[in-house]
């Protein structure tokens, strides 16, 4: 069993918009304390970082999502979203959450050094 989980996603035109949502089946992993950030992953690529956010403290977004995508945080319910408008194809792909608790990771966007993983939410964005 993944220790995140996300949801959220769906298949939407160009344009429109969705929110992703990470949460934690670990009862000791607090998003708000940890590293924790959302990658995309198209067949055939790599993941890429794109947004991430470090102890609700640093926010940091691709050069692709600014603008465009929101991250923020629930303490209450201990869930991380991803709110995303304005939508393009390039969009296109499975969204994961990932975390780390005990080291902050030498870039934000480097998917090695995350160490909790969800299981991914398709995003598909169609023109």
């Amino acid at each position: 069993q993944a220790e995140l989980e996300e949801s959220g996603g769906g298949s939407v035109q160009a344009g429109g918009s969705l929110r992703l949502s990470c949460t934690s089946s670990l009862s000791s992993l607090k998003l708000s304390t940890v590293y924790l950030a959302w990658f995309r992953q198209s067949p055939g690529t790599e993941r890429e970082g794109v947004a991430g956010v470090f102890h609700e403290v640093d926010i940091y977004y691709s050069d692709s999502a600014k603008g465009r995508f929101t991250l923020s945080l629930d303490q209450a319910t201990n869930t991380v979203y991803l709110e995303m408008n304005n939508l393009k194809p390039d969009d296109t792909g499975m969204y994961y959450c990932a975390a780390v608790a005990w080291r902050r990771p030498r870039r934000w966007s480097l998917s090695s050094d995350y160490t909790y993983w969800g299981q991914g939410t398709q995003v598909t964005v169609s023109s």
